[in-house]
């Protein structure tokens, strides 16, 4: 899942150690929410500035409308404050590795929610001193 980190960062993730996923206003992040179960875990990246994951957080409540959306097609998720990673992956850590070349991150780069593989969340952790 992908933040700005000048719009909310893993820091202030830390800080408010509970917050409700919003702004998503794409059908396919918004489907990749709505199959989030409570108790999967995230990777949290920060884009555009730093463009690295720093941290993993736990789904704490499934997707629920989201009140801000008009339209009634978009939803929310609750997320919560779990681990950071001990060392960042880069987004080019991620584009050098030869096992990493599929993950949607960087085929679907403009996607803010996207799911990883567990082979893809295995190599990531590893990369990050988890």
């Amino acid at each position: 899942m992908k933040s700005e980190p000048d719009c909310y960062s893993w820091d202030r993730l830390k800080q408010d150690k509970i917050t409700a996923w919003d702004d998503v206003r794409n059908y396919q992040a918004r489907n990749n929410m709505m199959a989030m179960k409570r108790g999967d875990l995230a990777f949290f990246y920060h884009s555009n500035v730093g463009k690295e994951i720093v941290g993993i957080m736990e789904i704490a409540r499934e997707h629920y409308p989201d009140p801000e959306d008009e339209s009634g097609k978009f939803v929310l998720v609750d997320v919560k404050y779990k681990t950071p990673l001990k060392t960042p992956v880069t987004l080019s850590d991620i584009k050098a590795h030869p096992k990493l070349q599929e993950i949607k991150l960087i085929r679907q780069s403009r996607l803010s929610v996207m799911p990883v593989s567990q082979e893809e969340w295995a190599i990531i952790c590893r990369m990050g001193d988890l």
